[in-house]
């Protein structure tokens, strides 16, 4: 996966604050910002899939494995 460029989103922000974006800029911040959220979802799911919990009796539960690990993009 290509990491996503959080500059270029803090750019287009701050341009679109002062003086607007062009159609070409609004729809690659729209693609930056969602390129940037399944980054983060994915980096989640990845954490989440790996937490062990132990239970009352003792035993230990992955959560990955009782959920159901997500195949990764």
């Amino acid at each position: 996966m290509k990491t996503v460029n959080i500059e270029r989103i803090n750019e287009l922000a701050r341009k679109a604050k002062t003086e607007g974006l062009t159609p070409e800029e609004k729809s690659e911040q729209q693609r930056l910002r969602k390129e940037y959220i399944e980054a983060v979802k994915m980096n989640l799911r990845s954490q989440l899939d790996n937490i062990n919990i132990q239970e009352t009796d003792g035993s230990i539960t992955n959560l990955g494995e009782k959920y159901g690990k997500k195949e990764k993009h």
